[in-house]
């Protein structure tokens, strides 16, 4: 039996220590769970001594690692617990570190007394005594309250009760209490005391209630937190009576005199100060600073000039107050200060009204000088742009001479536009300012942001244009091996497939650029051409796409080459009509030549061709083919080349006709020229 009471009461210890722990911990951040083990490195013991003593304990191991480390922790903390001249009897650093429980809970005890109770001092008597007495004291007025210790005493909780009725009976009504309900009643007092007096919960109900012999360390402990609250009341309350006792004893013309003065004192500081910041105020060149200082001279006088205004004329009402009061019950006549007077307040008001219209004309100026040299400064270098950019045309367009020196010219200039783009940047900045000045018109030149930005654009887009023709230009002279028509045809495709004006082609523009000139491949065909003819570039300059159509060009002219045209023309058929020529977008003029040159068809026929007149182009073909070979099968070996000269039909003339039946062939392969005709049986 005697073990299990022993057991009880140290479990009642370590739970109202504990929280007495935290409570104090609370400044620190620091949590006790096991008043036991979170103590045995000594970092919690020396948080608490510091907190308690309001001293430093100086160095020690934030985060012990090592068993060594824990025992100079706590020797520190006991070694500070002995300075202050407190006894500590039995109780060492091994206790402590191996977590001796009794050894601990002594050790908070201690520390409990000498920081919490030993202060407690009614009428010359020691700490546990006095602490008794106050309560006994406290509740002697209640006939159901007797209070002989700090055990039993408390059991039915009216103890708590009557010490919250005799010091707070707003908060609770002991006379409708029942009396026999000692858990509700010592509930009732711990809720109370917690969430209206402040003070920590540290017992629970069952700690005093179900128990023969509380905890007496436990119960003084919190008991102790119950008289300082209550004392501290009481010093409070005891202050405010004595501050209202000699309040009530002043008369109302010194409380009048005292406010005058602080009232005066105030707004004359006032005035100084606002006197003393526009006096130091400065500018610092820009419109937002200024307009922003404006602004605030603005609220200036709409509030605090306001306030100021109203405040001097109630201290002339109240200095008459006072005098008509002081003068009604025959008192001494007040004279303010001088430096408190209304004459100093005048002479003080007529200062601010002069530094009042000084500043508004500094700031009306400011405002005025800035717009000005903003308009300026934009102007200047707006006109300066502007000239450089009419001298760049003015260049572009004068070049002449050799296509080297003007491309070495044009190239310079080229150079010279980025920084132009960064004098255009200084532009924008300074446009952006004057946005915001509000600034709508100016005078000093006739050019805009926007319309500089739209002139670059076009001076930038002339060279890079100018750069792409005159590397066009050296390109084309070299290439010695094409008409001047197809020159003329391939440069304004590429020109017109080059949209970002970079003189090259990527590859879906190469790829429009060869089907606008007939050439139509499959995707995969096409991606392997680009990747030949741009090689590491990455895109087709135009001498790349120059020489890719020559190579292109010089291999069409032979002979099978054109009959296989004839062929995809006639979807197959051994002859040909007129509607299929139209239809393929053959030229009216080569439409009519090969009529009036291609013999007439003999042999089988289509139904729906029947009432056309059929050519015969296989056995045209043929008198173009050296040795009389006929071409209705495709020959393997050497091509066959067309004859320099037949009839009336030049190598000019066939190579024209041999483009024009190829792009007749891949705008039927797209769908362009309708439903494919049915291959003869």
């Amino acid at each position: 039996m005697a073990v299990l009471l022993d057991q009880a009461w140290v479990k009642v210890q370590a739970k109202t220590f504990t929280k007495w722990l935290n409570n104090k911990l609370t400044a620190r951040n620091v949590q006790v769970n096991d008043i036991v083990t979170d103590l045995s490195d000594g970092v919690i013991l020396i948080h608490l001594l510091e907190i308690l003593s309001q001293e430093s304990l100086g160095r020690y191991a934030a985060r012990p690692k090592l068993r060594v480390q824990r025992f100079e922790n706590v020797n520190i903390a006991l070694d500070f617990i002995k300075s202050r001249k407190i006894q500590l009897t039995n109780i060492g650093a091994e206790d402590i570190v191996d977590g001796n429980r009794k050894i601990v809970l002594g050790l908070i005890w201690t520390l409990i007394l000498r920081f919490t109770i030993s202060d407690i001092n009614d009428q010359g008597l020691s700490a546990r005594e006095g602490l008794l007495l106050w309560c006994q004291r406290k509740t002697a007025c209640y006939d159901e309250v007797e209070v002989r210790d700090f055990s039993g005493s408390w059991n039915d909780g009216l103890a708590f009760c009557a010490l919250l009725d005799i010091h707070r009976p707003d908060l609770i009504d002991f006379d409708d209490l029942d009396k026999s309900d000692h858990r509700g009643n010592m509930q009732l007092a711990f809720d109370i005391a917690s969430k209206e007096i402040g003070i920590p919960d540290l017992l629970d109900v069952e700690d005093v209630c179900d128990v023969a012999k509380p905890d007496e360390r436990s119960l003084m402990t919190y008991i102790a937190y119950w008289f300082h609250a209550f004392s501290q009341m009481e010093r409070v309350e005891n202050a405010g009576r004595r501050v209202e006792k000699f309040v009530s004893t002043m008369n109302g013309a010194w409380e009048m005199q005292n406010n005058f003065e602080r009232r005066m004192r105030a707004l004359l500081d006032q005035i100084a100060q606002q006197n003393k910041a526009w006096e130091v105020a400065e500018f610092d060149g820009t419109y937002a600073d200024a307009k922003g200082q404006s602004v605030r001279f603005t609220q200036y006088k709409a509030k605090e000039k306001r306030q100021w205004v109203a405040e001097k004329s109630d201290l002339a009402g109240l200095l008459g107050n006072i005098k008509t009061k002081l003068n009604t019950y025959r008192l001494r006549p007040y004279e303010p200060p001088a430096d408190l007077s209304l004459e100093a307040l005048d002479i003080a008001w007529n200062e601010l009204m002069q530094a009042e219209q000084s500043r508004s004309q500094v700031i009306n100026n400011t405002i005025r000088d800035i717009k000005n040299h903003l308009r300026r400064t934009f102007a200047d270098k707006a006109n300066d742009f502007a000239l450089a950019l009419k001298t760049i045309g003015v260049s572009i367009s004068g070049l002449e001479g050799d296509v080297e020196d003007q491309l070495e010219h044009t190239n310079q200039i080229s150079q010279n536009l980025p920084p132009l783009d960064q004098y255009l940047d200084i532009i924008a900045n300074l446009d952006q300012q004057c946005q915001e000045a509000n600034i709508e018109e100016n005078d000093y030149t006739v050019y805009t942001y926007d319309e500089l930005v739209y002139e670059m654009s076009l001076v930038k887009s002339s060279v890079q244009k100018k750069l792409a023709f005159l590397d066009n230009q050296i390109v084309a002279r070299n290439m010695t091996n094409l008409t001047p028509i197809q020159l003329e045809e391939f440069e304004s495709v590429f020109r017109h497939f080059d949209r970002d004006l970079s003189n090259s082609l990527q590859e879906l523009e190469f790829s429009a650029a060869l089907a606008s000139l007939g050439l139509v491949y499959d995707e995969q065909e096409m991606h392997e051409r680009f990747i030949d003819v741009a090689g590491r570039g990455g895109s087709v300059s135009f001498e790349q796409f120059i020489r890719f159509m020559v190579d292109v060009t010089e291999d069409q002219n032979t002979a099978e080459q054109v009959f296989e045209s004839f062929r995809e023309v006639a979807d197959g058929k051994p002859y040909v009509t007129e509607l299929d020529l139209s239809h393929s977008l053959i030229p009216d003029e080569i439409v009519q030549k090969l009529v009036d040159s291609m013999p007439t068809h003999r042999g089988p026929d289509l139904q729906e061709d029947r009432e056309l007149p059929k050519y015969d182009y296989v056995r045209f073909m043929e008198t173009f083919i050296g040795g009389g070979a006929g071409l209705g099968v495709r020959r393997s070996g050497s091509r066959r080349t067309v004859r320099s000269s037949s009839i009336s039909w030049s190598k000019e003339r066939m190579t024209y006709l041999r483009r024009s039946l190829r792009r007749a062939n891949w705008i039927k392969r797209l769908g362009i020229c309708g439903e494919s005709r049915r291959k003869l049986d």
